[in-house]
């Protein structure tokens, strides 16, 4: 099985591009499969997650091509099979973006339940609601959602907590729906609104992404087009915070400023120097870092999916630091590994107190989930020794060709799939 293998102690420098945002390929994609004509996704990132779903999507008669490495021609004309059980289709969250797309273009769906990190409860309840206000019946057996309607009506829909997927799942079926739909407590997520944009590309008529309520009149049908997912505002916040752990200097390219100004704001005030740019952000970390107070929200708020990776910086902050996790109750489960490196966190509810130490020094660890992987790599990036980090499956999920990315930056990381390889390593950095 691959291991990371690091060699800690490097500063970061140099500069890094940014792929396209896994969370907003995953629903375009999706999302593609409602068009009868051609479409051509540019800037997808291609990670694990990515090949799931386009092979799920070829298992039911959608024609998938990868002209290159980011760019996928889709259609969806020749669909042939309303069952999504493809083998690893459930092992993915965003498999349930299938039944949206599925139920809006032909009113009939069946998709195994999604899987995904184990960081707590997500239940798809919202989900289920929102089709049957469209008019569907949704019952769950034998592994499998099915929805089926003989027409989807336009609804007034109120979500009673912020989801993303349920906002995306729901955008996606009243697409097609005959009539007004109203989504009100919608999450507000860039990649909520990347899909509204794609679809509004294919002729779909959605208004009001990005706000409160999203107003959708359903379309007959939607055409081909042309789009390009946004930048990985995730992917970029974990380079950030590898720059900031390691006391680095780098320029992140290929990103949105904007969306990047909760993580930002945070790195600020632990004492990092940044830099804003019209689509570029330049982080120097020289100074000592400083400990802060920080609580995961929904969007414009602080991403959950940056929790574990600024918790790592933090980990060897000068003071003592709080975070709190009000999104995913497992978030905390890398907390356990990261204590093998030294840290001090004591995890109390929702609640983690984080007590700087001076340094982190290597050892072996796992990673339990994908973000908490990444920070785990973060971690070995900033310690003294050789860290290994274990089950980097998880990591490839979601960060393409994470190692050579650092690599570029200096860092001293390799995959690694023995132990040969891995004192092979130690003996190359020694």
């Amino acid at each position: 099985m691959e291991q990371y293998v690091i060699k800690g102690m490097v500063p970061l420098s140099g500069e890094v591009e940014i792929g396209g945002a896994k969370n907003a390929a995953l629903a375009v994609l999706a999302a593609s499969i409602m068009a009868d004509e051609t479409v051509k996704i540019e800037n997808v990132p291609d990670v694990r997650d990515i090949s799931v779903l386009l092979s799920a999507m070829e298992q039911i008669g959608a024609y998938v091509h990868r002209t290159d490495r980011h760019t996928v021609l889709i259609n969806g004309r020749n669909i042939d099979s309303l069952r999504v059980d493809y083998e690893y289709i459930s092992k993915i969250r965003a498999s349930y973006y299938l039944l949206g797309a599925l139920l809006g273009k032909y009113k009939r769906a069946e998709v195994a339940f999604p899987g995904g990190c184990d960081i707590g409860s997500r239940p798809i309840d919202l989900h289920l609601k929102g089709f049957r206000s469209l008019g569907a019946d949704v019952e769950i057996e034998h592994g499998l959602i099915m929805a089926h309607a003989n027409h989807l009506d336009g609804g007034h829909i109120y979500l009673d907590k912020v989801s993303v997927g349920a906002t995306i799942n729901i955008m996606l079926a009243s697409s097609m729906a005959r009539g007004r739909t109203v989504i009100e407590n919608v999450a507000k997520e860039p990649h909520v609104v990347d899909v509204a944009n794609f679809l509004n590309s294919c002729g779909a008529h959605i208004r009001g992404a990005g706000t409160d309520v999203i107003r959708i009149d359903g379309v007959e049908k939607l055409h081909g087009t042309e789009y390009s997912i946004i930048p990985d505002q995730i992917e970029a916040g974990t380079f950030l915070c590898a720059a900031a752990a390691t006391g680095g200097d780098i320029t992140i390219r290929n990103v949105i400023p904007k969306h990047l100004e909760a993580t930002n704001a945070k790195l600020i005030e632990m004492g990092c120097e940044l830099v804003e740019y019209d689509d570029a952000v330049r982080i120097a970390a020289k100074n000592t870092l400083l400990p802060t107070s920080v609580t995961t929200l929904v969007y414009p708020g602080f991403p959950t999916d940056m929790q574990p990776q600024v918790t790592t910086v933090l980990g060897i902050a000068n003071g003592t630091s709080v975070v709190t996790e009000s999104i995913f109750e497992n978030r905390y489960r890398y907390v356990d590994e990261l204590s093998r490196m030294g840290a001090s966190i004591q995890v109390e509810g929702n609640t983690a107190i984080i007590k700087g130490v001076e340094k982190y020094t290597g050892a072996r660890v796992c990673a339990p989930d994908l973000r908490a992987g990444a920070a785990l790599v973060i971690a070995g990036l900033a310690a003294e020794g050789i860290t290994t980090v274990d089950d980097i499956y998880y990591i490839q999920r979601g960060y393409e060709d994470f190692e050579g990315k650092l690599r570029n930056l200096g860092a001293r990381i390799e995959v690694a799939s023995s132990e040969k390889d891995v004192r092979k390593f130690e003996l190359k950095v020694s």
